[in-house]
């Protein structure tokens, strides 16, 4: 490695941020969106890409660590004693959070590089909110709440549990289950024709499984580095944008770390793909009442993300790639606490009643929708 593991994973982390920003401005792709289409709509089409950016995730991640190349046991993912509580509680506000702004925070980064200030504002009320629960004012309740449910697991992840089940060794077992889980994913995923054909969709699912394969890589390169002390990490951004904020506040003289590099590269990623497109659009809050959703729905992205270990991104396809089973909790925790937010939004209550009974009038106006974006 010609440079220091500092600076490798600073310029790397802004290089694959600077990808993710493009891919993420040019396919308008978004799990709150995937989510809703679900849902609301009863369109399976984004949610499908999702699977498909999980399972090249996985196979990639797995093949990574069956190699001996990647150290998942060293990841925060697969950690023997696992914050249940945390997670799941954590998952459930960040999913109720990302319906109010309408977008998780990949998203976030896409649209204020585009030119959207309400996104701008929530970004750094997610940062101000998880810098808060990680060393702040509410550190004492984050503490409190992860000790709250924190039973020591044998066997962390999939990949464990059926090597210990079968008598076999971590790595074969490693590939074999990826491989397993990732064609079971994609037997569903390619379902959708779409999936099938150059489109936005196929490009966001393999972009963004790929990216974490390469978060995961770079990582795994500067943990080389005998004196380098490196914990294999990859695409993440609640946590990272915080960092990158506070960095780009008072770190003179030093690098950002490789999530801060991230957030970074993507907000200047998709700011860059939105000039070049003629599709950048100053966007600010229509009300108060916009402005107060989107400053809730922001802390509670921000402590909910800090809880769950992660978002949309760093659980949903990077925890998930691990195959960690907190992972699992952590973004079934995002899913129903999107669902249960969206329900609100049209009926004014939480609890969930069949999809068939959603009505539809007015749903538009709170679904995270683009021009071109599919139903």
């Amino acid at each position: 490695m010609p440079m220091d593991p500092e600076t490798f994973l600073a310029v790397a982390g802004l290089i694959l941020g600077l990808v993710a920003g493009v891919l993420l401005q040019r396919t308008h792709w978004c799990a709150m969106g995937a989510i809703a289409d679900w849902a609301v709509f009863g369109s399976t089409r984004r949610l499908r890409a999702w699977a498909l950016a999980v399972a090249v995730a996985v196979v990639g991640t797995q093949g990574l660590a069956a190699a001996g190349l990647l150290d998942l046991a060293g990841t925060s993912y697969l950690e023997p004693v696992t914050a249940v509580g945390a997670l799941a509680l954590g998952g459930l506000a960040f999913g109720f959070g990302m319906v109010l702004t309408g977008g998780c925070v990949s998203r976030s980064l896409a649209r204020a590089g585009a030119g959207s200030l309400r996104s701008l504002f929530v970004l750094l009320v997610v940062a101000l909110s998880a810098q808060a629960t990680m060393t702040g004012l509410l550190s004492p309740l984050h503490e409190r709440v992860r000790a709250m449910v924190s039973p020591e697991l044998a066997w962390p992840g999939l990949a464990e549990l059926v090597a210990a089940w079968l008598g076999a060794g971590l790595a074969p077992t490693r590939l074999g289950v990826g491989l397993l889980a990732a064609v079971a994913l994609l037997m569903w995923a390619l379902r959708e024709p779409t999936l099938r054909r150059p489109s936005r969709e196929l490009a966001a699912g393999l972009g963004l499984g790929l990216l974490v394969v390469a978060g995961w890589a770079v990582n795994a390169l500067a943990a080389l580095d005998p004196f380098a002390e490196v914990r294999p990490t990859s695409l993440s951004y609640v946590g990272p944008t915080a960092r990158a904020l506070f960095w780009f506040v008072a770190g003179a003289g030093s690098l950002p770390s490789f999530g801060a590099a991230l957030a970074l590269g993507t907000l200047a990623g998709a700011f860059a793909a939105a000039r070049l497109t003629g599709s950048f659009r100053p966007e600010g809050f229509v009300d108060r009442r916009d402005l107060l959703r989107h400053l809730v729905g922001g802390v509670l992205m921000g402590t909910g993300g800090t809880l769950a270990l992660g978002c949309t991104v760093g659980q949903g396809l990077t925890g998930l790639s691990t195959l960690s089973f907190g992972s699992l909790l952590a973004v079934g925790g995002i899913v129903l606490g999107a669902r249960s937010a969206l329900h609100w939004l049209e009926t004014g209550r939480l609890v969930s009643v069949p999809l068939s009974r959603i009505p539809l009038v007015g749903a538009r106006s709170h679904v995270s929708r683009e021009p071109g974006d599919p139903a």
